[in-house]
């Protein structure tokens, strides 16, 4: 006979690790029952546990959900509301959660499963609510509970009408990847190459996609439809009220009266050739104290007075309010404020007389602010100058205008830089090496060349005076306890951090797991792989893990900057946050007319609006530029450039081609080999399975262009035969994570 066993003692209690691993290796979402069932926790093991998934979600670990069941952070709901996004080439239906944040990167991928017997299969635009069941990290799933009505999709695109009636409409998204059809009787009024809304009709039957047009938006634009597309697509407004435009119109010079005058102070403006508007002008020379202050400096910071014109509760104001800030395209600049004031009273004109609000600055030799003044006057400005013209000058290469102004106006100026760009130092402020793209037009606004944007000292030295002058501006409201709208800039989130460290842990990169970060962390990781061939790759990695700046009047402090205070004061022609500075000084050390009212709009949802309207005009402006490269290639088709894999995903490849910047994508299907490619998020790599085939963020390979469509800014690569830069070829590689499961059909 069997002796019974006594109770047995407790398993060890799992560590955090072992946990978290779980919670994230789970097809959904776990309860505390399921992970103590899955450890055999029993007794105060549990109590242990509970206490555990506290620590983990106030640390931003995990994520607690509905009936407080657990998953890694950024995972979807079981239940969500999700919209039909597309059909991939297996013929797969992809969906996107409907309010997904396009701040935390492109969403999860839904695959949709196949509507039961007799119910109508689901088509883009459609909205369903789903159950999600995970398949990895960033692939889902969806099961359809129900479909949702919604008033009926709609598309932006360019028609191309058909001589016997009827036409179609090609779409300016690339997520739409078929024209949709007109029908004759359909096109309302549209004619060729005009750019139309249309929505799409319920498909009655598989094949093609019909819709009507429903407004006509703009006649044959050709070079132009790039802007116009943008302007449209994400919903920017262009035109101004009638009675904004009667009330700037009415502006005229403003007077001395109580300003101080500024006029005998040899103020410049420094900008960029294709500059529109000139809202900053600066002014250095050594500290007149220099007892006190030795090797110190005073500047002065002079910024267009847009508060004395634009005040609360005008039609002007409104409008400001309503666009957010000015959106820049190649060929055009859809202004905050009409041209009467963008272009004219408020922009710093050589010789002409102007107001401003100005800050008195002195620091240090070491660049720290000791003190500030901010003041209303009447400046005017000795010289419009631009980055390449004062670089030149100081580098020894004067012109007429230049040469005078080179010893008492621009030599002060970069003395004063050199103090501040020694305090940025000090600070171990981040430094990311990102360069910009600048497409030139021809005189028929056309792509006549891009390029890489210069970037000079002078380019730091306004960047580095505008930044003092941001910390006065919060110094002083915080002093005279007025409302600040900062600018403000949050540590990287937890999750973001955990994936690059285990990227760089793949490079050889240490990167301590729980360590408090500052941006000098990130340089010294910079600095490390500086001139390899992993640089690029890396600065990549690390922008992506850092948080998005936004307005609030809360403040948390500036991470990138690594400054405590940080508001917006030096482009209120172009921003509204700033012209909202602009009036808390006023009102704060009583400069006048035109301050910030005592009962003033809600700065919360201000902020909230602004940070909006900021990302919809980045959108705008990149997703014209990627339209205007992909115009400028169009005439190239077949041709190879050098490139570096900019994106690695499960469908492909994202590179961006060197020197001129488009970026393009080679589907997955399309890699050389036949292979099986297997996609490690964490490395950021694609892994041939029969091969051994790397292809890796920050790679360089050479591409074949093989379409580039205008309309979309789209760009379909292809990897070039007898590339000299071939991928990195692993023989016998065993991919670190499996392929995402796909559901069997």
């Amino acid at each position: 006979m069997n002796k019974k066993h006594g109770p047995q003692p407790p398993v060890p209690f799992p560590s955090r690790d072992a946990i978290l691993e779980f919670i994230r290796e789970s097809p959904g979402r776990v309860g505390k029952r399921e992970i103590a069932r899955a450890f055999d926790l029993r007794g105060d093991q549990r109590q242990e546990l509970k206490r555990l998934l506290r620590e983990l979600e106030g640390e931003g670990q995990v994520d607690k959900g509905r009936g407080r069941r657990f998953a890694q952070p950024g995972t979807l709901p079981e239940v969500t509301l999700v919209i039909v996004s597309g059909i991939d080439v297996d013929g797969e239906v992809l969906a996107r959660p409907q309010n997904w944040n396009e701040e935390d990167g492109p969403p999860p991928t839904i695959y949709m499963a196949p509507q039961r017997h007799g119910e109508q299969a689901l088509g883009v635009g459609d909205r369903v609510l789903a159950r999600l069941s995970r398949l990895s990290d960033r692939n889902y799933e969806g099961k359809t509970i129900r479909r949702i009505a919604a008033a009926p999709p709609r598309v932006l695109g360019i028609f191309h009408a058909r001589p016997e009636g009827g036409g179609r409409v090609h779409p300016s998204d690339k997520r739409h990847r078929t024209d949709l059809m007109v029908a004759k009787g359909d096109e309302g009024g549209a004619r060729e190459g005009d750019l139309v809304r249309a929505e799409i009709l319920p498909a009655k039957r598989l094949g093609l996609r019909w819709g009507k047009v429903t407004e006509c938006l703009h006649g044959p634009a050709a070079a132009r439809t790039a802007s116009l597309i943008a302007l449209y697509d994400h919903d920017i407004p262009s035109v101004f009220s009638d009675e904004a435009l009667r009330e700037a119109e009415a502006m005229g010079p403003a007077t001395l009266g109580e300003r101080e005058d500024l006029r005998g102070l040899a103020l410049v403006t420094i900008d960029g050739e294709d500059a529109r508007d000139f809202d900053d002008a600066v002014f250095a020379e050594p500290d007149p104290d220099q007892d006190k202050n030795p090797g110190g400096w005073h500047l002065v910071v002079a910024i267009a007075d847009v508060a004395w014109y634009v005040r609360p509760g005008m039609a002007l104001d409104e409008d400001a309010y309503r666009r957010g800030n000015s959106v820049y395209f190649p060929d055009r600049c859809v202004p905050m404020l009409p041209e009467a004031l963008s272009n004219g009273w408020c922009s710093l004109k050589p010789d002409e007389d102007r107001p401003v609000l100005a800050a008195h600055l002195w620091i240090d030799k070491v660049g720290n602010l000791l003190r500030h003044r901010f003041l209303r006057g009447l400046m005017r400005s000795v010289a419009r100058l631009t980055y390449a013209q004062v670089q030149t000058a100081v580098e020894g290469g004067v012109d007429e205008l230049t040469g005078p102004l080179l010893e008492p106006v621009v030599k002060p100026l970069y003395g004063a830089y050199a103090a501040l760009a020694e305090a940025r130092l000090d600070r171990g402020v981040l430094e990311l090496d990102v360069p910009e793209r600048q497409v030139i037009l021809d005189d028929e606004g056309n792509v006549a060349r891009i390029v890489t944007r210069a970037r000079y000292d002078s380019h730091k030295l306004i960047e580095e005076f505008m930044i003092l002058a941001n910390v006065a501006a919060a110094q002083a409201l915080e002093a005279h306890r007025q409302p600040c709208m900062y600018r403000i800039h949050d540590v990287p989130a937890l999750d973001k951090l955990e994936s690059l460290r285990e990227f760089l842990e793949t490079l050889g990169i240490k990167f301590p797991k729980g360590q408090s970060v500052q941006p000098a962390t990130f340089n010294r990781i910079l600095k490390k792989v500086e001139g390899t061939p992993y640089a690029h790759q890396v600065n990549e990695v690390v922008l992506r893990s850092q948080a998005q700046a936004e307005y609030a009047p809360g403040n948390i402090g500036h991470f990138g900057l690594a400054l405590q205070r940080y508001c917006h004061f030096t482009s209120p022609i172009r921003r509204y946050p700033d012209l909202l500075v602009h009036r808390a000084l006023i009102a704060g050390l009583g400069l006048g007319e035109g301050g910030l009212p005592r009962h003033s709009a809600d700065f919360a949802e201000a902020g909230q609006h602004l940070s909006g309207t900021e990302r919809r005009a980045a959108a705008a402006e990149r997703d014209a530029v990627a339209r205007y490269v992909a115009a400028y290639l169009s005439g190239r088709i077949g041709a190879t450039f050098g490139g570096r894999i900019s994106g690695v995903t499960r469908f492909g490849l994202f590179v961006t081609l060197d020197e001129i910047g488009g970026d393009g994508l080679i589907p997955i299907q399309t890699l050389p080999g036949n292979d099986y490619w297997v996609h490690d998020e964490v490395r950021h790599l694609l892994t041939g399975r029969a091969s051994g085939i790397e292809y890796r963020l920050g790679d360089s390979l050479q591409v074949v262009l093989e379409q580039a469509d205008p309309i979309t800014g789209g760009m379909i690569l292809a990897v070039a035969g007898g590339d000299s830069h071939a991928p990195r070829k692993r023989w016998g590689a065993t991919p670190s994570r499996p392929q995402p499961r796909r559901r069997s059909r």
